[in-house]
């Protein structure tokens, strides 16, 4: 059965899957990464798993995977293949395309964790028939990918979507980027957990516990809510009015709040818009198998490009 293989590695661990050419996952596995052993025992355990994938599909596909495509996190150089920098991994500048090119004898893509899942939530997900979209995945910072015509834009340097690092409170809350009052320092998951945690005096709460206090209609949680909501619909109306999306998709872990977070957020946004056409918000479909399907995507197209070249040629 044709097939290719998908990695989706992330801090600590990594999903993978063996996807089918109608996107079905005909595998999946997972794995730590390893990175309490270091960057090069990261890259070593990227390339195992990967082989152990291949493995797999000759032993139960009849056939070894056509191609792989793999999401990585940080900073990436989508054209040289080269993961650039990642804090969490300790990577600089890892040529992880050509390492895994060579282990498996196929061709490879490598994209930036975001901007795959944004390519799948695009595709096949819940931007699925826009040719203009805004994927921003809310958790422990806050992150974007933006789609344009089926692809996911990385920008010339590859930090194209980078939506949580807009300045949204001027002279604001430090971030660890260097500047301050950063988006993603008030409205995603980490920092609504963090001031819900403050304001109710329990050190171990965090954004669900915060949403559920909202929906109970606890005044302290609606005051958080409403701080982060508000920031969220600013970082937002700059996204579009720069960007004019046909959808914006919201995913992450303050997503799952459903409707205590979608229903202020639709209309705070709707309050702040003038000339700017207001485009639906909604929830992303995919979950935590974005990143998975958002790779065989890549890996799909690389096969596609390849294919097209050598009839051109």
């Amino acid at each position: 059965m044709r097939h290719v293989i998908a990695l989706d590695v992330g801090g600590t661990g990594m999903k993978a899957a063996l996807v089918g050419a109608d996107g079905t996952l005909l595998h999946r596995a997972r794995r730590a990464t390893g990175r309490e052993r270091g960057p090069d025992a990261v890259v070593e355990g990227i390339l195992g798993f990967a082989a152990a994938l291949r493995d797999h599909g000759v032993e139960h596909l009849g056939e070894p995977a056509l191609a792989a495509g793999v999401a990585v996190p940080g900073v990436v150089d989508e054209a040289r293949g080269t993961a650039v920098y990642a804090a969490n991994l300790g990577w600089r500048d890892v040529p992880l395309r050509d390492l895994l090119g060579a282990r498996l004898g196929v061709p490879v893509a490598l994209g930036h964790d975001v901007r795959t899942g944004g390519l799948a939530e695009g595709r096949i997900g819940a931007g699925e028939g826009a040719d203009r979209f805004l994927f921003v995945p809310l958790g422990t910072g806050i992150a974007g990918a933006i789609g344009i015509a089926g692809g996911v834009e990385a920008g010339a340097h590859g930090t194209a979507g980078e939506i949580g690092h807009i300045v949204v409170r001027p002279g604001g809350a430090p971030c660890p980027c260097g500047q301050r009052g950063c988006l993603e320092r008030y409205a995603s998951a980490a920092a609504v957990g963090e001031a819900w945690a403050a304001a109710c005096g329990r050190a171990d709460a965090d954004a669900a516990d915060c949403a559920a206090a909202v929906a109970a209609g606890d005044p302290d949680a609606v005051g958080v809510w409403r701080h982060a909501v508000d920031a969220l619909a600013d970082g937002l109306v700059t996204a579009l009015t720069l960007l004019d999306p046909r959808t914006i998709v919201i995913g992450g872990g303050l997503a799952e709040a459903g409707e205590t977070l979608f229903a202020p957020l639709r209309e705070a946004v709707r309050r702040r818009v003038t000339f700017q056409a207001l485009p639906p918000i909604v929830p992303a479909a995919l979950g935590d198998t974005a990143g998975c399907l958002g790779a065989g995507l890549m890996a799909w197209d690389l096969l596609e490009s390849t294919d097209r070249t050598e009839v051109t040629t």
